[in-house]
């Protein structure tokens, strides 16, 4: 297709409408502060904060840490299996306003696991949200278990073990949590081991750490994505690397902003990413505290950067090409897309 050529209006509606695909979503993340009281209420859990209000207040993040911090004391009010189902399925409802036809979602049973919730509990309520979204909002939905990196390899080891059962729930590991002092190493034999069980593989890496995390996850972890990975840029040879083989990237601008990785979105190196040949997705993260789902991460993004309408198509197709959807669904979708972009260029 030749160059997209759109004014400012039609570029925002074009970046909204269009069909894309989130892979760097943690659903605990996606928590608001009305679910987090009314699920308090239903599980009568006590909260450190008075009011909505309040607790959104507190979302002023100085450091990933920071951040995490608050992000634990919500997730407390998860208790059931209805709990969890209640929180991926007010996400499905924001995906599909946002024109998401694929999601990865990311899930963190250490997180609920350590506070005696059963790990069947977890994710029989997500996998029930993620069927029921493909089932009736046409969603592709899948799951990516994650290890709490701050937390020890044994204690992975356990996480895997009790996931062993669930195998046809979710689709991969993933790596998350403080990164800075965590290397991958420190999980090698952990993902080897679910390696064997066919599960694909992700980690962070490169978020707040160097870029010697990104080298690690590629070469120690085997990993398939690197999710955030915007420290790739001050090495060169992992950028050659990273574009040669065409690693993606899942990158969640207005997080990087909220969480200090950048001052400013216009100071945000996702269109050199994108310049470089790097394939760049974007996402929302932990949306709930971030300031915004995947459509406001974008809208906002090419507000912020001279991006183009053909960077958003890139970003778009970047987002398929970059998911574990078997080769049929891909197809599928560029269709969607290209359909898409050549309604709003004729």
């Amino acid at each position: 297709m030749s160059e997209l050529q759109m004014a400012p209006e039609q570029l925002s509606a074009f970046v909204r409408g269009m069909p894309k695909a989130e892979l760097h979503i943690h659903i605990e993340g996606s928590l608001e502060p009305e679910l987090i009281f009314a699920l308090a209420e239903r599980n009568r859990v006590s909260l450190p904060y008075a009011s909505v209000d309040a607790l959104r207040a507190a979302y002023a993040f100085s450091n990933l840490q920071s951040f995490l911090d608050i992000y634990y004391a919500g997730a407390s009010v998860l208790l059931t299996e209805q709990d969890f189902y209640d929180m991926a399925w007010a996400y499905f409802l924001r995906a599909k306003a946002d024109h998401i036809t694929h999601a990865e979602l990311f899930f963190d049973p250490q997180t609920h696991t350590d506070r005696g919730v059963p790990f069947s509990a977890v994710i029989d309520g997500l996998h029930r949200a993620c069927a029921q979204a493909q089932r009736e909002l046409n969603i592709q939905a899948e799951l990516i278990l994650c290890f709490l990196r701050h937390l020890d390899e044994a204690s992975a080891f356990a996480t895997l073990e009790e996931a062993r059962p669930h195998l046809g729930k979710f689709i991969g590991v993933g790596l998350d949590s403080s990164e800075v002092g965590h290397p991958p190493e420190k999980f090698a034999r952990v993902f080897a081991e679910a390696r064997k069980f066919g599960l694909r593989a992700v980690a962070h890496a490169g978020e707040e750490g160097p870029p010697a995390y990104i080298w690690s996850a590629l070469d120690v972890l085997k990993v398939e994505r690197i999710d955030h990975g915007v420290q790739s840029l001050k090495d060169p040879d992992l950028v050659a690397r990273l574009v040669r083989e065409r690693v993606p990237l899942t990158v969640c601008p207005l997080s990087n902003v909220k969480l200090c990785v950048f001052d400013h979105l216009a100071q945000h190196n996702l269109k050199q990413m994108l310049d470089l040949g790097l394939v760049a997705t974007v996402n929302s993260d932990d949306p709930a505290y971030f300031g915004g789902y995947l459509n406001q991460n974008f809208v906002e993004t090419f507000e912020a950067l001279p991006l183009s309408a053909n960077d958003a198509l890139t970003l778009a197709r970047n987002s398929f090409e970059a998911s574990f959807a078997s080769p049929d669904q891909k197809r599928l979708q560029y269709d969607r897309l290209q359909a898409c972009a050549e309604g709003f260029a004729r």
